[in-house]
């Protein structure tokens, strides 16, 4: 197993990143591939580099705040290179904690859409009350959808949650206001009459915002402004409670006492609450496997990153979502379905079908 790393992305690149890498290699027995340029990557590793460690040289990087399809016009940035190490077979996955717009936009030109979806979608996962973590999409890659995205998106989402969750018919909810079928705006009416419909997906209805970390479901979806807006209050939300806890409990003696006795129960209330536990969002419906991670990202958040990326990689997700989503394409859909890259003669704007809602990702998932 062999996994691209993008070195050069992300707030703490390249320190924390190489960090987070060399501490996967060591536990996952992952080889791990540091795309970036080696004058930046050297003063982070130890010498002699370690088996399973390499360097892939790369001239530029795609800033933060830079806009997503400067891409096209770095082609040897670092998250160009590591796209192309999955494109050419050297790699397994690609991880980038970087620019998440140019990193859809590198995954999407690089890689190409696998047939039968229209639109790509970030998949991340959240903690929930009965354990196990629900899968929320779209988190950020299509601020505006059609229903046949979000119909998409739900089959995505349960192979994947098929696959590697080892759930067998996991449920899916629809994000909405109002649990009735006739709630919500045009896009969720028509959406739930779609899924309603659908043959091979456990549709359970639409899932309110106070269901989402319930744990009635397994799998969530809605168009990625809402998505990403719910995964940022979903962190934050976390955050406060521990920094509450971290401030209040130890209060006065006997604060201090109980906190002495309950620390073993607060690190494990921690780690299920801490959404650095997950890793980062799965990139599903690009023919690659593509883990997405904060742009502030630090070591663990970059070794958990990795693990996803193995996990997704060993259990062949993208095999199967090439297989199902090519057999349940959508006869009325008149989008051009790809399972090749975009070359780049061919690129007007990331997408050539007027029929298609425009590109627009977020610049970044994080909060």
């Amino acid at each position: 197993m062999r996994i691209a790393v993008d070195a050069m992305g992300g707030d703490y690149a390249p320190e924390e990143i190489i960090k987070g890498a060399l501490l996967a290699h060591r536990q996952l027995q992952v080889e791990i591939a540091l795309v970036g340029r080696p004058e930046s990557l050297q003063p982070f590793l130890p010498q002699p580099l370690p088996s399973g460690i390499t360097i892939v040289p790369a001239e530029e990087d795609v800033g933060m705040a830079e806009e997503p399809l400067m891409v096209r016009k770095k082609p040897k940035a670092s998250i160009n290179v590591s796209m192309q190490q999955v494109r050419a077979k050297q790699a397994d996955a690609v991880v980038a904690a970087g620019n998440t717009g140019a990193a859809m936009a590198a995954a999407h030109l690089g890689l190409g859409r696998l047939a039968g979806i229209d639109r790509p979608a970030i998949g991340a996962l959240l903690p929930t009350l009965k354990g196990k973590p629900v899968l929320l999409l779209d988190v950020g890659a299509n601020v505006d959808c059609r229903p046949r995205f979000l119909e998409q998106f739900a089959r995505m989402g349960s192979l994947y949650c098929q696959c590697v969750m080892g759930i067998d018919h996991p449920r899916v909810g629809l994000l909405n206001i109002g649990e009735e079928p006739n709630k919500g705006n045009d896009l969720a009416v028509a959406t739930h009459q779609r899924l309603a419909e659908l043959k091979g997906i456990r549709f359970t209805g639409n899932a309110e915002g106070r269901d989402v970390l319930t744990g009635e479901f397994d799998v969530v979806v809605c168009d990625g402004f809402v998505g990403n807006a719910l995964l940022k209050f979903a962190e934050s939300v976390g955050q406060v409670i521990t920094q509450v806890l971290r401030e209040e409990l130890p209060r006065g003696w006997r604060g201090k006492i109980g906190t002495w006795l309950l620390k073993p129960n607060l690190k494990r209330v921690k780690r299920r609450m801490d959404y650095v536990e997950y890793g980062g969002a799965l990139l599903l419906g690009v023919n690659g496997i593509c883990v997405i991670t904060h742009g502030s990202s630090k070591e663990a958040m970059v070794y958990h990153a990795i693990r996803l990326a193995k996990e997704a990689a060993e259990q062949k997700v993208l095999e199967r979502l090439r297989t199902e989503m090519a057999d349940n394409t959508d006869s009325n859909s008149n989008s051009r379905l790809r399972s090749r890259p975009v070359e780049s003669s061919e690129v007007q704007s990331p997408d050539l079908n007027p029929e298609v809602l425009p590109f627009r990702p977020l610049d970044r998932v994080e909060g």
